[in-house]
């Protein structure tokens, strides 16, 4: 049923979810079940999307580096230039904090 903007949507929930649902309204945290539903999808759509702008960073990064790789700019692969690095950062990290 479509009104105003606002779809009737029935959902099943595990219990251990449902029972959390009713606690939030009967603490008075909440006026209903539909706005702890609410809630938690407006937190679920700002988690999504923070993912997929991860998600299309990563994808561009690697295409920066199969770029790279096509055009010749590469170093051959040091293990000890990677445990240097990582220590160098181990060691900033250590005097900021």
């Amino acid at each position: 049923m479509i009104m105003s903007g606002i779809e009737r949507l029935t959902i099943t929930l595990p219990a251990e979810m449902a029972a959390s649902v009713k606690e939030a309204v009967e603490g008075g945290d909440y006026a209903s079940s539909s706005e702890v539903i609410r809630e938690a999808l407006r937190a679920w759509k700002i988690r999504r999307a923070v993912q997929m702008q991860e998600l299309a960073a990563l994808r561009a990064d690697l295409q920066k580096g199969l770029d790279d790789i096509a055009a010749g700019r590469t170093e051959p692969f040091s293990a000890e230039r990677i445990i240097e690095r990582g220590k160098q950062l181990s060691r900033k990290r250590s005097k900021s904090t």
